[in-house]
């Protein structure tokens, strides 16, 4: 994934056609982190009861939101368009930091769900069953940090090669 320019608010990507697919593949894992892995406290007081029903609640409104808009955007021809074997994305900042919530819960879920190692994961065989959650990690990374390279770039900070 490739920034190729910033067009006023819309930052314009290449990606391959595979990386394409693995975009759509990682946003539709969305979402992962467990609803009940964000307590409001520690404490377990009735008081707390309520207010966990509450944020659980808004959270799930979110994250159903969240779904529908993912499928949205990866359904709008003016986010991407086909080129000769390779994808153009193109996204608003606005697009683009919640395109990196939503990786981040992927990201930061498939992590929870591998244990929350404190190091780097050790090398997994091809048949381990933490494999898919490796890898969905990583590969919501790899986005996360093409997305945030891109966000600092100006309108002048790039000019398209292949136009």
């Amino acid at each position: 994934m490739k920034l190729l320019r910033v067009e006023d608010d819309r930052r314009i990507f290449h990606l391959t056609k595979q990386e394409g697919q693995l975009l759509a593949l990682i946003l539709g894992l969305y979402p992962v982190i467990p609803s009940a892995h964000q307590p409001l406290s520690k404490s377990a007081g009735t008081e707390n009861h309520a207010d966990q029903h509450l944020l659980d609640q808004a959270l799930a409104e979110q994250r159903s939101e969240n779904k529908k808009l993912i499928e949205t955007f990866l359904a709008d021809p003016r986010h991407f368009q086909e080129n000769h074997g390779s994808v153009r994305m193109a996204v608003t900042a606005a697009e683009t930091e919640w395109l990196l919530q939503v990786l981040n819960d992927v990201r930061v879920g498939n992590w929870i769900l591998l244990g929350s190692p404190a190091d780097e994961l050790p090398d997994l065989a091809p048949d381990d069953p933490n494999g898919p959650h490796a890898w969905a990690m990583d590969l919501a990374g790899f986005f996360q940090m093409s997305l945030l390279g891109a966000l600092n770039k100006s309108p002048s900070g790039h000019t398209d090669q292949n136009s």
